[in-house]
């Protein structure tokens, strides 16, 4: 097999995931569009979490250019990224009970809110956890995991349950259990994850529905420009000037 030849059967697995999510998920894109908007409205925040390679799509839409101004990154130490020593560390601190309350408490999100968890197995302790404790405090919880998880794996979470059981809405992004698109001859194990090409663009499908919810309700989306452009710089301050009770990623 050629380069070439990986590198197409690589695109054809994505693209066709990214069909199958457009086809089947567009009215769960669409609600979940709408839940943002009406926190919008009201006066609410955003905020986005997933750990590991499950933070590369939830910090996409945090900071972006094109992107709506008010989403906000949650953090959690070790957790943001793979950017601690040794790597499963980070693995390992998803396992821990009360972790994610403790998170909670130190972070800004309060009743009213709005907190998007991604996970694609959603098996593990932590987003779990995060959800239902979430959703205790009256912040509503959109989740983003790969439903295929919860009938071909064992749950890790002490309640026995997966993400997508403790949710206001779920999106599935359809991955296949194991992450993996690609086999052939000579290598052990599968390869080619789509997982992380798939979640961002179902992610910045959702935040584009939710700017044309807000603008068809009449409300400004207020959105970020890029700072590569002329005038950039300036609009984006405006935008934070005005929205700086709910823009987190500042201080």
């Amino acid at each position: 097999m050629s380069d070439s030849e990986a590198a197409g059967r690589f695109f054809d697995s994505a693209i066709g995931l990214l069909r199958r999510v457009r086809n089947e998920e567009s009215q769960q894109i669409t609600a979940a569009a709408r839940l943002i908007a009406d926190t919008v409205t009201a006066g609410g925040r955003l905020f986005v979490f997933g750990a590991g390679h499950s933070s590369l799509p939830a910090q996409d839409v945090v900071y972006r250019a094109g992107g709506l101004a008010l989403m906000n990154l949650l953090p959690a130490p070790g957790l943001v990224g793979v950017d601690v020593r040794p790597a499963t560390l980070g693995s390992a601190l998803e396992r821990i009970e009360g972790l994610a309350s403790t998170v909670l408490e130190q972070s800004p999100l309060r009743s009213g809110d709005l907190l998007i968890v991604i996970s694609l197995s959603g098996r593990n302790v932590l987003p779990v956890e995060l959800a239902r404790t979430a959703r205790e405090k009256g912040v509503t919880v959109v989740g983003v995991t790969s439903v295929a998880y919860a009938s071909g794996t064992t749950s890790r979470n002490p309640s026995g349950g997966f993400l997508k059981d403790h949710c206001d809405l779920v999106l599935d992004n359809k991955i296949a259990v194991g992450d993996a698109e690609l086999t052939t001859e000579g290598v052990a194990a599968p390869f080619a994850p789509a997982s992380t090409v798939v979640t961002s663009a179902l992610m910045q499908a959702m935040v584009a529905t939710a700017v044309e919810e807000l603008a068809k309700g009449g409300t400004e989306p207020p959105m970020l420009r890029s700072g590569n452009v002329d005038g950039g710089h300036e609009w984006n301050k405006r935008v934070m000037t005005d929205y700086a009770d709910r823009i987190f990623y500042r201080h």
